[in-house]
């Protein structure tokens, strides 16, 4: 997120890992090795499979089940084999809530893991929290801020302070430019990821002293760029920062 993310193998593989390692706490918490050794151990999820978010949505689908291959060849957790019970949340964070009371209240899944990015995460949140469950979550940024769970992880190496440091080597490396940049303009998507990450930003342009002279914000929908860009070279900006998902990156490139 914030400009576009790419699934590095290394990004996949420290899900993975952190995924693993909750996962396995939260399983050896709730069952003894002995306890329904024989049934899958289901995980659930919403995922955004179509909408907007589809492309990194099945990216991260494909990682999680790369691990579940991993694990049930090594002969599963706690000697259960790892099922996954999934919706599409079509990238519509108001699915999410209906999706997750299903996993839990009709599937009966043992454990949750998030959809991706911080829109589809957030709704998740007071369902899960009412259950008082660990809740691993995929690409979320500063999601926790507001709901201060103490059984939410975060895979994502976002910092301390999530909305700041997002953005805080961005900043360190225009300070180095010579001449320095003296103005900037801000540009996000409006959506939840994006506003925080360019919170971030704004804060961490006014601490260098630039001049925001440009920001605004555009629907997540966004197909055409051209005014944006447009409005954005008129405002004769030295930088410009974009908080935006994959797509709208593509779009702005």
């Amino acid at each position: 997120e914030s400009k576009m993310i790419r699934m590095t193998k290394r990004t996949i593989r420290a899900w993975l890992m952190s995924t693993l390692l909750v996962t396995l706490i939260a399983a050896m918490s709730v069952y003894s090795p002995n306890t329904r050794a024989a049934e899958p151990l289901k995980i659930g999820f919403s995922m955004a499979l179509t909408g907007g978010l589809a492309g990194a949505g099945k990216a991260a689908l494909i990682a999680m089940e790369i691990w579940r291959e991993d694990i049930n060849k090594a002969g599963g957790i706690l000697g259960r084999q790892v099922e996954f019970v999934y919706y599409d949340d079509a990238t519509s964070p108001a699915k999410v809530p209906g999706i997750y009371t299903k996993l839990l209240n009709v599937d009966k899944v043992d454990l949750v893991v998030s959809s991706y990015g911080t829109n589809e995460i957030a709704p998740a949140m007071p369902i899960v929290m009412r259950k008082k469950l660990v809740f691993p979550s995929l690409f979320g940024l500063a999601v926790n801020d507001k709901f201060n769970y103490d059984r939410y992880f975060q895979i994502m190496p976002a910092g301390p302070e999530p909305k700041d440091d997002w953005s805080r080597g961005f900043f360190a490396l225009a300070a180095e430019q010579t001449p320095k940049p003296k103005t900037i303009a801000l540009l996000s998507a409006d959506a939840e990821f994006a506003r925080n990450a360019v919170s971030g930003a704004r804060r961490n342009a006014q601490k260098m002293g630039l001049k925001i002279v440009y920001d605004k914000t555009y629907p997540p929908g966004t197909a055409d760029f051209s005014p944006i860009m447009r409005a954005l070279i008129a405002s004769k900006a030295d930088m410009i920062y974009v908080g935006s998902y994959p797509p709208g990156s593509v779009g702005l490139v």
